[in-house]
């Protein structure tokens, strides 16, 4: 019957606490890394929790990390982010921060370095680190977050937190919480996940080289051809004709452009080029179809790679991502949305507590197109876009901040996150520190210190009135 769902009732039980921390961040992708290391600086007891059983996030699927350097060049995304990727760099994992004319600067990071590294990081912070739970619900006393209820193997546990920082992307601390949240566009279509794969025995030069010489041939997106003449550590977007060629001749591919990323390791290149519409990343079932059909998908982009793109005549599969890379689910309702005119108008805030440049841009919901827009410089994230409504207690970092489907779609890249990130955990730090809730801290107190410890945030005066 259409609509129906049987229903049963859950016994009642007693939950077993299996902790009581100063700080709780959920999730361990890029923000919650950096949240964590920031929150257990000065020796407060802080865990995280990881539903997978390694942290990294989306620096562990292929991609590199985005939106370090602005659009005119200068470094803004500094302090504990920059700590993580010189850390990265000493074990030969990590890139310089290369400017990009379509992405601002790509950092490009080996996956399986990331998960080592970042996990070190966190045990020699202090930080307790928790694989294999889920967050499940929350416990609330009136409208104090007062904790989270875990799931896992051992069954339904409670940590008890007097902040919790909310690094799950998807909002789901602030969702069972009972913080208002959006979802999507107006019509409630996300942008749709994709299913990272590499390949190996690319000859990347070749590639290089015949985009550089032959322009006409191999159009690229926003990339001018010199751009590809200087450098061969490089991201190439466009080869829409050679798309169409294949298409034409009966194979069946998800985008209109190539997206190609080359790996740190000499002939491997990471494949951004596998989507999937419609999945909800919130949901297991909808979850499962993006996973099948994104490995559908890859069989014919392979085949494309091989036929029709200059370098990867003997190129051969090497892996998949471990997961979908989501690019929109939930976003909470805070106490200030941010918008696409604070992107393209690049607003300054008062109680900035990050500076991003990446561009507007958005995987089409429906179909295979993606739309970019720049703003010329750089804008502030507020404080205010990272304290929720209604519920104390809780603070986030991430994509699941407060902000409209477009703004998001410019706040979402890894290096921005990161950024957020270390903002939520010094905010956290200082809330338990001055016994304050985490909305009434003195975000000027917190700007002096992001500052002192080598964060980025802009003057003033470098505001343009």
């Amino acid at each position: 019957m259409t609509g129906f769902k049987k229903k049963i009732t859950e016994p009642t039980r007693e939950l077993e606490v299996r902790k009581e921390v100063d700080v709780l961040v959920i999730g361990g992708g890029p923000s919650g890394i950096i949240a964590a290391q920031a929150a257990a600086e000065d020796g407060l007891k802080v865990t995280l929790v990881e539903s997978r059983s390694f942290v990294g996030g989306n620096m562990t699927i292929g991609l590199p990390i985005l939106g370090f350097l602005g659009q005119k060049g200068n470094q803004i995304i500094r302090g504990l982010p920059q700590k993580f990727i010189d850390r990265l760099k000493r074990v030969d994992a990590a890139s310089e921060h290369r400017p990009c004319p379509l992405h601002m600067s790509l950092t490009l990071v080996e996956p399986e370095a990331v998960k080592a590294v970042a996990l070190e990081m966190l045990i020699e912070s202090g930080v307790d680190v928790l694989f294999y739970a889920f967050c499940a619900d929350v416990v609330m006393e009136g409208d104090e977050l007062k904790g989270v209820i875990v799931e896992s193997k051992a069954g339904r546990e409670v940590i008890l937190a007097k902040v919790v920082i909310d690094c799950s992307g998807d909002a789901d601390v602030a969702f069972r919480a009972g913080v208002p949240c959006e979802y999507g566009n107006e019509d409630g279509g996300v942008q749709p996940p994709t299913l990272m794969f590499c390949l190996g025995g690319v000859d990347t030069e070749k590639l290089r080289l015949s985009i550089a010489e032959e322009p006409r041939t191999y159009l690229t997106d926003f990339i001018p051809a010199e751009y590809f003449g200087q450098n061969n550590q490089f991201i190439v977007v466009g080869l829409r004709s050679l798309i169409k060629k294949a298409e034409d001749e009966g194979l069946s591919l998800p985008v209109e452009r190539t997206i190609l990323i080359t790996g740190l390791r000499k002939g491997e290149i990471w494949v951004n080029m596998t989507r999937v519409n419609g999945v909800n990343g919130t949901n297991p079932e909808s979850l499962s179809y993006g996973e099948v059909a994104g490995r559908k998908q890859i069989q014919d982009i392979q085949k494309y790679l091989i036929s029709y793109v200059p370098g990867f005549e003997n190129a051969y599969f090497l892996k998949t991502a471990p997961f979908l890379g989501i690019r929109e689910t939930r976003r909470i309702v805070g106490q200030y949305v941010m918008t696409s005119d604070d992107v393209l108008n690049c607003a300054y805030f008062d109680d900035a507590i990050a500076v991003a440049s990446y561009p507007l841009d958005i995987h089409h919901p429906e179909g295979g197109g993606c739309t970019l827009t720049w703003c010329g410089d750089c804008y502030d994230i507020p404080y205010r876009s990272l304290i929720p409504q209604h519920v104390k207690n809780l603070i986030m970092a991430g994509r699941c901040i407060s902000t409209t489907h477009e703004a998001m779609s410019a706040i979402r890249v890894m290096a921005p996150c990161m950024a957020m990130g270390e903002a939520a955990g010094r905010a956290a730090k200082m809330a338990i520190k001055k016994g304050v809730p985490v909305a009434e801290i003195d975000v000027k107190e917190l700007q002096s210190e992001l500052r002192a410890k080598g964060a980025y945030l802009r003057e003033f005066k470098e505001i343009k009135l």
